[in-house]
């Protein structure tokens, strides 16, 4: 079996530690060990352990950018709740698996203004995906899917925080069960989601 290029494996490496120790207790010596490089070699492909955990964020976690982009270029396809429902579904699993690995965060201030310094350099940050969903829905008023006197920004964070919520609420119980189903919820939570802005 054909072995990963180094930057794959550090990725990967960075993915699976920040998710079962926190970004706040992660350290590069720690994935380039768990990549089976050296630390000097984990930093000819990332600047540092920001960058790396914004890679982490693009390339290894669910993809609510991509799919939020998708739907402002293209808003009139599938119907409006096939795509809320999709966006929520998307997001529930984003949150989930970033929930672990950015709480530590608020335990160490200087880290979490390292990392808010990063992502207002990458132009990211946990306001984007509103935005994005801001801006489909604004998409879909433009072409009458949706009441013009509806508020795209508070619909998208009515959506976006119930995800948050379930993410948070669900780790923070010692079962971690949600009492539906991820589709069960999105779909539910998409229609009713609607009701108020259709």
């Amino acid at each position: 079996m054909e072995e990963k290029p180094t930057r794959t494996r550090i990725v990967d490496a960075a993915r699976d530690l920040m998710r079962t120790a926190g970004l706040a207790r992660t350290t590069t010596k720690e994935i380039a060990k768990a990549a089976g490089c050296s630390e000097a070699a984990l930093y000819k492909y990332f600047s540092s352990k920001e960058e790396l955990f914004l890679t982490v964020l693009n390339e290894r976690l669910p993809r609510l950018a991509g799919l939020l982009g998708t739907l402002v270029a293209d808003p009139g396809g599938r119907s409006v709740e096939e795509n809320l429902t999709e966006v929520a579904r998307q997001a529930a699993l984003f949150y989930e698996q970033t929930f672990p690995v950015v709480a530590s965060l608020y335990a160490e201030p200087q880290l979490k203004r390292r990392h808010e310094e990063a992502m207002r350099t990458y132009g990211m940050g946990p306001h984007k995906p509103i935005e994005g969903l801001a801006a489909y829905l604004r998409a879909e008023q433009q072409h009458g899917r949706i009441s013009a006197d509806a508020d795209p920004m508070a619909a998208a964070s009515l959506l976006l925080g119930a995800c948050v919520q379930r993410s948070f609420a669900w780790e923070m119980t010692p079962d971690r069960r949600p009492p539906d189903s991820l589709d069960d919820f999105a779909r539910t939570l998409a229609r009713t989601l609607l009701r108020g802005i259709a």
